[in-house]
């Protein structure tokens, strides 16, 4: 009975578990059908770019034959080189951009039909190559003269070349102010247009006592736009930037007449001790650098940071390069006015040029080729501006910053933007980097500043159709970027927020004098609106599609220079939606600060170094050589 009673209860304990344990895998199960649908949105929230977010609400936007024609583009546009940005006669109101297009269209056509398989070699034969780019060339007064006062330099210049000038100054009728001019010369583009100045050396002879040089330095090839620098015989400034470490302008003390000892003092002080009386004459430490019929010897040399200028031996002025211009494209001097000429002699000339033999910049190596885009959006994209015959700069981005393993990984994804340069074998040679190196894409008209702007509406296309990336950035080919801090920026945004990141100018004015004016046919406004400086900005993808779509409907008002556009399209695109505006000095517009974000007027050099020093460096750090 007992054993009986004991039975029951062990099944009735037995019954009772089951059932709780049944009770407790149908709780189990409840949790995970509750944990697995509250996890799909955060998983999602979590883990899908916002370029995805973006691509599916626009996927949504679509009717399904527009969308499938889209992605038709996208998938053509991956495999091209070719920019997918529509350019032809209806996008254009302006004579200026519709000549761009139709001669980009007919030039790489031509490029097209060569069809020149990729090399990888040298283009000429040692013998041949040396005849095309001899190291020195000499002309004696007599055969320059004959020239039409003209010295060809086959190669152009190169780092450490140097053109000597041994003449002498003539006397001029009294009155008259004696002057002569050395000018470097690029080549020209089209026949009845005159050779860019690429620099322009001005010493005057004014009165008895002192010459005065002006120098000008126009700053880019084919640009009229550059900075000019006055020499009038007093140093430069402590405070100034120096070239090579040397000063932009020296200081000529003495000469011959004794009169002139006011060139190194101000009028005050020399009328001052002309009334009291002097106890001693003043020494004379070196005569100005030009007299009347004496002879001197100019030397002009090519440094890391820009050009210098010796008279007999002593150091004259110094002057920067800029951006845009190449030494190679110095290929002529000229020497006028009232000089007469003995001899000119330019040494130590490159052994190649880049429209013969660019691989002496391109490393054809599989290592620098850009890795494949990724099937679905990217967080950052960044498009780079460059010149057709950049392939040094291009080169130095694709072994400094394009290393990043962010960009490796293709989490980040970077391209050039390269327009139609005016010389046909440029043209060749680009085709063929493209092609090699799988990160460039040539938008097709031929390059002109003030048609910059569309090089960015490119990178708007590519970062919006190609890329599908929830930020698109914009740099040059000398601007070096840290990608981590800049998607860092970027990541900093409040999510769902339309963002505009930069360095940006709150209330500039349009200059109306000068090299850099803009008349009011092209500017009518007062002010500028908030734009941030060209050399590194980002956009968030809204705002880039916003950019394409006006572009498409031929609402875009397009404007010389190409910041000052963007912040005009971000203004518009305020007027309906809210922008997020972050200001940064970190993305540097002059050289390179402490901690920078991007850095500017970088040479392939400093490239380099820059890379090398975030490599070993924990912080940032900049590099002084150029």
């Amino acid at each position: 009975m007992k054993r009986a009673r004991t039975g029951k209860v062990d099944s009735f304990f037995f019954s009772l578990c089951r059932q709780r344990s049944f009770q407790i895998l149908i709780v189990l199960a409840l949790f995970y059908v509750l944990l697995f649908t509250l996890e799909i949105p955060f998983v999602f929230k979590n883990t899908a770019t916002r370029s995805e977010r973006y691509a599916l609400e626009r996927q949504q936007q679509l009717q399904p034959s527009q969308s499938q024609a889209h992605e038709i583009t996208r998938r053509h546009n991956r495999r091209s080189i070719l920019s997918g940005l529509v350019l032809n006669d209806a996008a254009f109101d302006s004579e200026v951009y519709h000549s761009a297009y139709r001669d980009g269209k007919r030039v790489w056509e031509e490029v097209e039909s060569a069809k020149t398989p990729i090399q990888t070699g040298p283009v000429l034969k040692p013998e041949n190559r040396s005849n095309l780019c001899p190291r020195s060339v000499y002309v004696s007064g007599v055969d320059f003269v004959g020239n039409g006062s003209l010295m060809m330099i086959p190669c152009g210049l190169t780092l450490g070349s140097h053109v000597t000038v041994v003449g002498m100054p003539l006397g001029t009728p009294e009155g008259k102010k004696s002057q002569f001019i050395v000018e470097l010369l690029g080549l020209k583009t089209s026949e009845g247009e005159d050779p860019p100045r690429i620099l322009h050396f001005n010493p005057r002879l004014k009165g008895d006592w002192s010459w005065k040089p002006v120098i000008e330095l126009n700053t880019c090839y084919r640009m009229q736009w550059g900075t000019s620098l006055r020499c009038d015989g007093w140093k430069s400034r402590a405070d100034q930037d120096t070239v090579d470490g040397l000063v932009k302008c020296e200081k000529w003390i003495g000469g011959e007449s004794g009169d002139d000892r006011h060139a190194v003092e101000s009028k005050s002080e020399w009328w001052l001790k002309r009334l009291i009386g002097r106890t001693k004459r003043v020494t004379v430490d070196w005569p100005f650098p030009f007299n009347e019929n004496k002879l001197f010897v100019l030397t002009l040399s090519a440094g890391l940071e820009g050009y210098h200028i010796n008279v007999d031996g002593r150091h004259v002025a110094s002057f920067p390069y800029r951006t845009g211009f190449t030494l190679e494209d110095a290929t002529g001097l000229t020497v006028t006015g009232d000089i007469d000429v003995h001899s000119i002699f330019a040494a130590s000339l490159p052994s190649m040029h880049p429209r013969i033999s660019p691989q002496q910049y391109l490393e054809f190596s599989t290592r620098w080729r850009a890795p494949p885009l990724p099937e679905f959006g990217v967080e950052l994209f960044i498009g780079i501006l460059s010149a057709g015959n950049h392939f040094a700069e291009r080169m130095a981005v694709r072994k400094s910053w394009m290393q990043h393993s962010l960009i490796k990984s293709s989490e980040v994804v970077a391209r050039f933007f390269v327009a139609l340069h005016q010389r046909i074998e440029i043209n060749a040679e680009l085709k063929k980097e493209a092609e090699f190196f799988g990160d460039i894409v040539i938008v097709p008209y031929m390059d002109n500043y003030d048609l910059v702007v569309l090089k960015t509406v490119a990178i708007c296309e590519y970062g919006v159709h190609t890329a599908a990336a929830a930020y698109i950035m914009k740099g040059d080919d000398d601007t070096f970027v840290r990608v981590d801090a800049v998607l860092n920026e970027a990541r900093n945004v409040p999510d769902f927020m339309s963002a505009y990141i930069g360095n940006i100018n709150y209330h500039h004015k349009p200059l109306r004098h000068g090299k850099w004016a803009v008349t009011y046919e092209e500017w009518p406004e007062e002010d500028y609106p908030p734009y941030a400086n060209g050399p590194g900005y980002i956009l968030s993808y809204d705002i880039a599609q916003y950019i394409v779509s006006e572009f498409e409907k031929h609402k875009l008002r397009l404007f010389k220079m190409e910041d000052v556009s963007m912040g005009m399209w971000v203004e518009k695109f305020n007027s309906t939606k809210q922008v997020y505006y972050s200001h940064s000095l970190k993305f540097c517009q002059f050289g390179c600060i402490e901690g920078y974000y991007t850095a500017h007027y970088q040479s392939p050099r400093q490239m380099t170094c820059l890379w090398e020093k975030l490599q070993r460096q924990t912080s940032p750090q900049c590099c002084n050589m150029r």
